[in-house]
């Protein structure tokens, strides 16, 4: 049986149907569906990702039956358009796009106007009576086609238009007369011809199998290559091919072109919102060389089409239940509708968007946690910038995606890469305007600004989907890409100055200011108390500090899964003490420190479990090796500063210190063995922890601690310092008559042997915690502080698809904590069992736990939302 590889749409009727956009694309799978709708489509066919699978598997030969699939459907698309492709008569023209899986915006190729040739193009300017159309088509062609098709640069194009519109003394392209416009062809394809030795095909067979060919090849571009990486898009997928009848929007003051959204993508407000031009095609709006006019402006101009726009764009987002972004093209004062995609929309937008659509009754509450995305709520945390400071803005523009950010000026993008790499400063890309070719360096950046572009412009649209703050059409800005500086009012401003970008505002601003934090609204509010009720996994907090304690719970943390005692020995007020106790010979001096430790622990301890009142706290004893609280053997004028202060010799303080410092301090003389070897470190941190619960407890608070072993290997190792650790906790509650007081003892599992281990571990653990940081060094042998010189290359070479100490190695590290949850729970089915390394806020690796049965995660304080809505975005799939 013949493998179909094209589908046709037009005419109120279509082969395919959105739910085939894995082989048709988006764009493709959406036109299909729109036009089995009735809405305006100019009439085409798809030619699927299958086609491109094996075009690149045969050596860049197509199918056998393809040829006769798209001569059938061409001719469909010439019969219901009554004019033919080639004919130089009554020519059909045709455009031929990209159409991949999830939406690239810019970073696959176009080609508009095929078909055109020196005889077409005479009978396209006799038809619509406008010969200064039909030539700015042609040049529009010859330019795409060289650049596309023929590899040429397109900087020479640019320039040579360039050059011809300062001949003539005109600022805009559509200002050159026709004469001039078919000067320019000529030299164009003189160029083409000067620099590749080929001549730009007049044939309109050719023209199109090349384009087809030139737009399965762009989806191994470079720039579309680092766009996937960036987004998480398999690379294996490939792209689907568009090819469509052309309508024109360049055919004079009753023609445009624009792209609308159903609801405004930066605020989520339910209006239209958008931008177009008159007297354009497509390409101009997004490539963002003109600076566009709003859409409420078509009202005006065109009321009946904006009217017409206005109903279309609700029926679409109806239809398709979310946010839609709306290509359109007007000819002649006929509305066409190119295609329609999900939106890319900020992170504030698509909070809106989600509650709003329940509440219209669009969409389920559980619905609208698939529309936020955890990168969203990540971006909601956005800083913002401080009222209170004065600020010098320099320039306006407008605000294309949200959040403040402040860097050093750089206008090339190739160099931001390579500058990034050596520094971790942050530098903000300021351009004319953006093209595909620059999204490396716009990945590189913390922010971006360009002089040209609407709200729609290539620029806008990628960073609102990566979270970068962007402000684009800062007109005021004068940039010399020779001088590296650009000027705004009567100040220059030169590369590695600092400026500030308030992409809520859309302001420029001299220097670098200060920010707040972002506050959650109170429709984030709302949407994660739909998280709570739909998820599984209790989401807990790392924190060693009752700021950061109280700041979670507002958050949402459930628990403090990981207090790090180690961090409260650190402050400057108490790191002497802690040196005292590792350094000193003198068993007085020992008692004494050992004694204010306890005073000051206690009162940390006291007010974490005061700000966790009702919740469960962790408290994991001290974990690192003793040297990291000391200088360096070698650092001679620190120790003598220290030897002073402490009374200790300087002699033997070094000759201590030398004796502490580790080759290998990471798996080392720390965790339980410091615990085993130096028990008075541990019963001191037990006394404090239990003396501060039971304070709290006698005032009427709700406390639960947790003691937690690090580092364990040995089930020995477990039961002696358990004793240790119950023994003293039993003496203090008869001490302070706290008998009543209940506790836990777990286990960190963070080496390999104690998940292997983990039936015997689990006789003499209350609960298991998975330290993945260090799980993930010792599996791996790659260390956690050192890998940053390798990693990046094994990443780039594909050896390994995700950093694993961002994103847990599930076929690795993942076994481990597979096998050691199965055989904890053999022995102790209740055990309560849950993670507090670093992955516990990254939703990959959240779907994993949920998969082999946590209880709950722990991560840093911002990440709570995000581990919370990927707890229930998991919950509500699995379910699924």
């Amino acid at each position: 049986m013949e493998t179909k590889y094209v589908y046709f749409f037009g005419n109120g009727k279509a082969d395919g149907k959105a739910e085939l956009k894995d082989i048709l694309g988006g764009k493709g799978a959406n036109l299909a569906e729109i036009a089995n709708m009735g809405i305006p489509v100019p009439p085409g066919f798809t030619i699927t990702s299958e086609a491109c699978d094996f075009y690149f598997g045969n050596n860049k030969n197509y199918p056998d039956e393809l040829k006769c699939q798209v001569d059938e459907n061409l001719a469909k698309i010439e019969n219901i358009m009554g004019a033919r492709f080639g004919d130089e008569e009554n020519p059909l023209l045709l455009s031929v796009r990209s159409g991949a899986r999830v939406s690239m915006p810019g970073m696959m190729d176009t080609i508009l106007n095929v078909g055109l040739n020196e005889n077409t193009v005479r009978s396209l300017a006799k038809q619509t009576r406008n010969e200064r159309f039909a030539y700015d088509s042609y040049r529009r062609f010859i330019q795409i086609y060289g650049k596309t098709v023929m590899g040429m640069p397109g900087k020479i194009f640019e320039k040579l238009l360039e050059d011809k519109k300062r001949q003539k003394g005109l600022m805009l392209d559509m200002e050159l007369p026709t004469e001039d416009l078919k000067d320019l062809i000529e030299r164009l394809r003189t160029t083409i011809i000067k620099e590749t030795g080929m001549e730009c095909s007049s044939d309109p067979g050719t023209q199109l199998w090349k384009a087809i060919s030139a737009i399965f090849e762009s989806w191994d571009t470079p720039r579309a290559i680092a766009y996937r990486a960036a987004n998480d898009i398999p690379h294996t997928w490939g792209t689907a091919v568009n090819v469509q009848a052309m309508v024109f929007g360049n055919m004079g003051d009753r023609s445009g072109t624009g792209v609308v959204f159903s609801r405004d993508p930066s605020t989520g407000e339910r209006k239209l919102f958008g931008e177009f031009m008159r007297n354009a095609q497509g390409e101009d709006i997004v490539a963002g060389f003109r600076t566009p006019q709003s859409i409420s402006d078509l009202a005006d101009f065109m009321p009946q089409c904006y009217r017409e726009l206005s109903t279309i764009s609700q029926r679409l987002e109806r239809h398709f239940k979310d946010l839609q972004d709306i290509e359109f093209t007007i000819q002649d004062g006929k509305l066409w509708i190119l295609q329609t995609r999900t939106g890319k929309r900020t992170a504030q937008a698509a909070v809106k968007v989600a509650i709003d659509m329940v509440r219209e009754k669009l969409i389920s509450g559980k619905e609208a946690l698939g529309y936020i995305t955890p990168r969203d709520i990540e971006q909601l945390l956005h800083p913002t910038l401080d009222s209170t400071v004065e600020k010098k803005v320099i320039a306006t523009g407008l605000p294309a995606s949200p959040g403040v950010v402040s860097g050093k000026i750089i206008f090339d993008p190739q160099e931001l890469v390579q500058v990034t790499q050596k520094h971790s400063d942050d530098f903000i890309l300021v351009r004319n305007e953006t093209s595909a070719d620059d999204f490396p360096g716009i990945s590189a950046a913390a922010g971006l600004l360009t002089v040209r572009g609407g709200t729609t412009s290539h620029a806008a649209v990628v960073t609102r989907g990566m979270g970068k703050t962007c402000i684009v059409g800062a007109t005021a800005i004068n940039i010399d890409t020779v001088r590296e500086e650009f000027i705004a009012g009567n100040k220059v401003f030169r590369k590695g100055d600092y400026i500030t970008l308030d992409g809520n505002e859309g302001e420029v601003i001299e220097g670098k200011l200060p920010v707040i934090a972002f506050k959650p609204s109170r429709d984030l509010e709302e949407l994660l108390v739909w998280t709570d009720l739909a998820k599984r996994l209790k989401v807990m907090v790392n924190a060693d500090n009752p700021q950061d304690a109280k700041l979670a719970r507002e958050l949402g943390a459930e628990g403090l899964g990981l207090c790090r005692t180690e961090h409260m020995f650190f402050q400057p007020d108490r790191i002497d003490y802690f040196r005292t106790i590792i350094i000193s010979e003198n068993a007085a001096d020992k008692e004494n420190a050992l004694k204010k430790l306890l005073l000051i622990q206690r009162a940390d301890f006291e007010q974490i479990f005061e700000q966790m009142e009702g919740l469960p706290v962790i408290i994991r004893l001290l974990d690192p090796p003793l040297h990291e609280f000391l200088p360096l053997p070698y650092a001679e004028d620190e120790l003598k500063i220290l030897s002073k202060r402490l009374g200790i010799p300087f002699g033997r303080l070094r000759e201590k210190v030398g004796e502490l410092h580790e080759s290998n301090p990471m798996l080392g003389h720390r965790g339980c063995r410091l615990g085993i070897t130096s028990p008075e470190i541990y019963q001191m941190q037990v006394r404090a922890i239990i003396e501060a619960a039971s304070e709290l407890s006698n005032k009427g608070f709700r406390v639960f601690p947790e003691i937690m072993l690090p580092l364990i290997a040995h089930v020995e190792e477990l039961k002696f310092l358990r004793d240790i650790v119950a023994n003293t906790c039993q003496e203090v509650k008869e001490e302070i008559g706290a008998e009543g007081l209940s506790y836990k003892i777990g286990v960190m599992i963070e080496l390999p042997r104690a998940a292997l281990i983990a039936d015997e571990l689990a006789k003499f653990a209350d609960f298991f915690s998975f330290g993945t940081n260090d799980l993930t060094q010792a599996a791996l042998g790659i260390s956690r502080d050192d890998h940053g010189t390798f990693i990046p290359y094994y990443l780039d070479k594909g050896i390994l698809k995700a950093n694993p100490f961002a994103t847990l190695d599930k076929t690795g590290v993942g076994e481990l904590i597979k096998m050691a949850v199965e055989r904890g729970r053999k022995t102790k089915p209740d055990l309560e069992i849950g993670i507090c390394g670093e992955h516990g806020g990254d939703p990959k690796s959240i779907e994993f736990f949920d998969k082999v049965g946590l209880d709950y995660v722990s991560c840093s304080v911002y990440r709570v939302p995000v581990a919370r809505l990927a707890a229930a975005r998991v919950a509500i799939t699995q379910k699924a």
